[in-house]
């Protein structure tokens, strides 16, 4: 996935400004197609019906690669949504299936540093990604157009060796086959949508501020990952290890808190090396959301995990569809404010987050708001 998906997210903002002569408004558009699939994620449980889960998630990859590697192709407003819906398609669903396969093969004392080593192992391959990336940007001067054919070709031709070679494990319990909405989980789903919230506008608005802002090139914004992902290899699986520690709602609130500070500045930022640093400390907080799926994992019912992943997927993209839009209007008037209105999702979950009780589990998930465990699921 990160072979792909990275090397779609190092290149796309210099190539829709230089290519496409996108705005704000184009690219809050594309991002909210992007985040369609995402939407839907629900429909994964329905998928199950007809395809094992791991047979999906291969699926899934095939199509992420086939978009990526025909983006190059279509530099034009309505040829780039295309392409975008096509990649994005496979990209959620991915993740979707990623999700429910690791919470069920995973016990929940191990969760959290297994979690952390996988983020450790996806930032491993997106440095090696990145260093390629910059390597054929600045010294061989390659078209955007080859660089996202050959990332796609891989990622497509990876998931054909997947299916061929490696062996289709058996799933852990038999999960349900219907959309599963519990009241109980309730807050899980609240912050579940606010960090859907806030994550567009560290995905969409901050990478774009370094390009339209501050005239950063695609080999300095490929540099930008490159030190990101770097902090994830080096520390993910120790901040798993601290999650477990420490508890999800100090993991949570610390990520929380540290993101209020860090979207204020960004609304404030003049100097291009404060807005590299604000977006590398921005990245790294992101690592801390292995708490949120480690707190779902100990309060759900096993059964639940496979439809629940596809829900939360769509809970996370209610405001991921709608906030690129219509915080591209806001940007064409004010940069702070967009900002600033994440200042105000970041606040929210924080909120939130003090709601996590020490021991959370199953009739104990949350401080205040605790729902009774006999109830019929949606």
């Amino acid at each position: 996935m990160p072979i792909a998906f990275n090397a779609w997210t190092a290149l796309l903002n210099n190539f829709v400004v230089e290519r496409a002569a996108f705005t704000g408004v184009e690219i809050g558009i594309l991002q909210s197609l992007r985040e369609i699939p995402g939407f839907i994620a629900f429909t994964t449980v329905f998928v199950l019906l007809v395809l094992k889960e791991q047979t999906f998630a291969v699926l899934s990859l095939a199509l992420l690669g086939a978009g990526v590697a025909i983006t190059g192709f279509f530099p034009t407003v309505y040829g780039l949504y295309f392409t975008t819906v096509l990649m994005s398609l496979g990209f959620h669903y991915f993740e979707a299936v990623k999700q429910s396969l690791a919470l069920q093969w995973l016990s929940r004392e191990e969760a959290p540093q297994v979690f952390g080593k996988l983020i450790s192992v996806a930032s491993i391959t997106s440095l090696i990604i990145y260093g390629v990336l910059w390597i054929l940007l600045e010294i061989f001067e390659l078209d955007y157009v080859w660089n996202f054919l050959i990332a796609g070709v891989i990622c497509f031709c990876l998931a054909i060796v997947m299916w061929a070679v490696f062996p289709h494990f058996s799933s852990g319990p038999e999960q349900h086959n219907r959309i599963i909405l519990r009241k109980r989980y309730w807050l899980y789903y609240a912050l579940t949508f606010f960090s859907g919230a806030r994550r567009q506008i560290f995905m969409v608005f901050a990478a774009f501020l370094m390009v339209e802002k501050f005239g950063y090139t695609a080999a300095q914004v490929t540099l930008l990952f490159l030190v990101n992902y770097a902090f994830n290899w080096l520390f993910a699986e120790r901040i798993g290890v601290i999650i477990r520690r420490i508890g999800e709602r100090n993991a949570l609130t610390i990520e929380y808190g540290g993101l209020v500070l860090v979207f204020t500045a960004y609304a404030y930022v003049e100097n291009a090396y404060v807005a590299a640093g604000l977006y590398i400390i921005d990245h790294m907080f992101f690592a801390l959301y292995i708490a949120m799926t480690t707190y779902f994992h100990k309060i759900a019912d096993p059964s639940d995990l496979a439809s629940s992943a596809g829900v939360s997927f769509t809970i996370n993209h209610i405001a991921a569809v709608i906030i690129p839009a219509a915080l591209g209007l806001v940007w064409v008037q004010s940069i702070s404010a967009v900002f600033l209105i994440g200042t105000g999702f970041a606040v929210c979950s924080l909120a939130l987050s003090q709601n996590v009780p020490d021991n959370p589990g199953p009739g104990n998930e949350a401080i205040i708001g605790k729902v009774r465990m006999v109830e019929h699921p949606v």
